[in-house]
């Protein structure tokens, strides 16, 4: 074999190999704990959210997310929301993120079928962060499935739900434009007095990585919602 040829061979070696690492599956084992309180005055409405993210292997805080919204109530089944949210990103190697998102939601009761209750939740939102100068447009589609276990009003239910994220523009913070990233949760809902509520579950991530790669995330989804 030939120098040429052997500096070819190398250099092909080398690409295939950056290309398997670039597009590899990074995976962690996660804590998120929700808090969300929730609350309304006649047709007014409002929520505050406060949710801390733990990763790494549940070993250090990645996010904080703090999420107040008010809105609208247009009928029993069908509230308009405005919100604001703030994120602090520890995931990045050292470095801290901070994220301004201005977002419109719309909660929609789709109703009962074979006595799973149906719920929708579609959010469109506005990104801004500190590593670049771009607005990031995302739209976010939820849907949610419950199950009452037993006849009993105060049953424990049992809930599964999926989210997908679809990012509308690149930016140069690292949004792409298409396929964000998709949560898919399975888990049990205690009612715990009045319409309060605790949901306990398993949520899997899976996102596309700024590296052209995949990293899915197993996440232990504690969530206390406060209803007045």
């Amino acid at each position: 074999m030939t120098g040429r040829a052997r500096l070819l061979l190398a250099a092909l070696c080398l690409a295939v190999s950056g290309g398997q690492a670039e597009a590899e599956t990074v995976q962690d084992g996660q804590l998120w704990i929700n808090t969300t309180l929730f609350g309304s005055i006649g047709d007014l409405a409002f929520f505050a959210e406060v949710q801390p993210r733990i990763g790494n292997g549940i070993s250090q805080l990645d996010q904080l997310i703090l999420r107040p919204a008010v809105g609208w109530k247009i009928n029993e089944r069908l509230t308009l929301y405005q919100g604001y949210a703030s994120v602090e990103d520890r995931g990045g190697a050292g470095r801290v993120r901070f994220e301004d998102r201005s977002f419109q939601e719309i909660n929609w009761k789709i109703g009962e079928i074979s006595g799973v209750k149906v719920s929708s939740r579609t959010r469109f939102e506005q990104r801004w962060q500190s590593a670049g100068r771009d607005v990031g447009f995302r739209l976010r589609e939820n849907l949610r499935f419950a199950r009452p276990l037993t006849p009993e009003k105060d049953s424990v239910s049992a809930v599964g739900w999926v989210e997908a994220f679809v990012a509308l523009n690149d930016t140069d913070w690292g949004a792409r434009a298409g396929f964000d990233r998709v949560r898919t949760f399975v888990g049990l809902e205690w009612p715990i007095g009045g319409t309060s509520t605790v949901e306990v579950g398993y949520l899997n991530q899976t996102a596309r990585t700024a590296a052209s790669g995949t990293e899915v995330d197993h996440i232990l989804s504690l969530n206390l919602s406060v209803r007045n």
